[in-house]
């Protein structure tokens, strides 16, 4: 009995913990937090458009590691590797310094009180809807954590831009994201660039699920010789809006990254989704809104698990 009445305390806890998660998280201890995050956002995305694609890069790579705890931000110790020189990181993840603006101006106003790994997730919304995403309300409440974690980041948490559809749609799974998530998700890359090296192997192989006159103008940029780190725009037509011409590029064999083009063409479950989401913007966006909610409730530290960071890049 004594046995049984811990677990149902764990089990209350947990839930107590879990239930403070919420987009009102914030009203009473800090209730400018949201406004002045959504102002530096606005400001850093008004001086390069582009970093609107990074913010959302950003928080989608910190939730995949080990959650949504701003272990992403964190800066190499001694003891301690960072997830930034991770493969997938590595000299392209970026917005860092946005984020720890964010922090410092939060900090001015409520110090102590708001997470970094908060801040990531509010600053994705509100860098989507900048550029003509949609506005959705973000759960705040998340904590940070106290360690990065390089090995987990190396180890196959975050996609490969050579993965297969089967290899996306089992990381998601493990994530607690389904198809139509993945699907949603992928299509943040209807902004934002890519370097040179990431595709130039779909533009030289004579794959058949490219198109030859989207291939033919990209080498232009991207020779076979050399060039690697050239940017090139994930979606040639709209590369600073967010709309859902990345999906209308799959059906034409468009997709910049072998990544992206294996969601259409292969007959899978994902190509009617992608057919959906070309006709109806509308959908794509409410889709695209749930899915990026239920990302952010990826193994968070809530209650008193983690710590609020005073800097973004340091455990306390």
């Amino acid at each position: 009995m004594a046995i049984f009445k811990i677990l149902i305390l764990l089990l209350s806890l947990s839930c107590f913990c879990q239930a403070q998660l919420s987009p009102t998280f914030y009203d009473q201890s800090c209730p400018n937090a949201l406004s002045t995050i959504r102002s530096s956002i606005r400001t850093a995305i008004s001086r390069e458009r582009r970093m609107a694609a990074s913010l959302i890069r950003l928080h989608f790579h910190d939730c995949f590691v080990n959650g949504c705890d701003a272990s992403v931000m964190l800066v190499a110790t001694p003891t301690m590797e960072s997830e930034r020189d991770a493969v997938a990181n590595f000299q392209s993840a970026r917005g860092f310094e946005v984020i720890d603006q964010a922090k410092s101006d939060v900090e001015r106003v409520c110090p102590g009180v708001v997470s970094c790994a908060d801040i990531i997730a509010v600053a994705a919304r509100d860098a989507s809807e900048y550029v003509g995403g949609p506005r959705y309300a973000v759960k705040v409440g998340r904590r940070d954590s106290t360690t990065a974690f390089r090995t987990i980041a190396d180890s196959g948490d975050l996609p490969s831009f050579r993965a297969s559809l089967d290899d996306l749609s089992d990381l998601f799974l493990r994530k607690g994201l389904n198809t139509r998530d993945l699907v949603a998700l992928s299509g943040a890359h209807t902004l934002g660039q890519a370097t040179c090296v990431t595709f130039k192997e779909r533009l030289y192989d004579n794959s058949s699920d490219i198109d030859a006159g989207f291939s033919s103008t990209r080498k232009r940029r991207c020779p076979v010789n050399g060039g690697d780190t050239n940017l090139a725009p994930l979606d040639q037509v709209t590369p600073n809006s967010f709309d859902n011409n990345y999906y209308r590029n799959l059906m034409q064999k468009k997709g910049l990254l072998a990544s992206d083009q294996v969601l259409f063409g292969s007959g899978a479950s994902t190509d009617s989704i992608v057919s959906e989401y070309s006709r109806n913007p509308s959908r794509f966006a409410s889709d695209y809104a749930a899915a990026m909610i239920k990302m952010g409730d990826i193994q968070t530290l809530t209650g008193s698990a983690g710590q609020i960071r005073r800097i973004c890049t340091a455990v306390n």
